[in-house]
């Protein structure tokens, strides 16, 4: 994951100009997010559009998508929390423990194998 700023992108503009672009929050979006290499008014769509139904998702199944999401912090957790709910319902999810040892809080990756059955 990075973080979104300004004067910082990492998509070529080009697939920005092919895609159907969604959006969290356009004027956060257009100063932090990929966008920020469009034109001002370059067309988005905000992601609660789609959720509500008030703009259809896709185009077409050619269309290319792009969310450019520059973090809430809510909607991770929203959607954490709803895929979390829809996986317990399956009986396929397995807990695991995301503390970090406290002798390397940055070593999650070892924590995890040693973690493992």
């Amino acid at each position: 994951m990075w973080a979104p700023c300004p004067g910082k992108t990492e998509l070529n503009r080009d697939i920005l100009l092919r895609s159907e672009i969604y959006v969290e929050y356009p004027p956060q979006t257009r100063i932090e997010g990929e966008i920020q290499q469009l034109d001002p008014d370059h067309p988005v769509t905000e992601l609660w559009q789609v959720m509500t139904g008030d703009h259809p998702d896709r185009a077409n199944a050619r269309a290319i998508t792009l969310f450019d999401s520059v973090g809430f912090a809510i909607e991770d957790f929203s959607a954490l929390h709803y895929i979390n709910d829809c996986l317990q319902e399956t009986g396929l999810a397995n807990k695991i423990d995301l503390i970090a040892d406290l002798n390397d809080p940055r070593d999650l990756f070892g924590m995890l194998q040693r973690a493992a059955p």
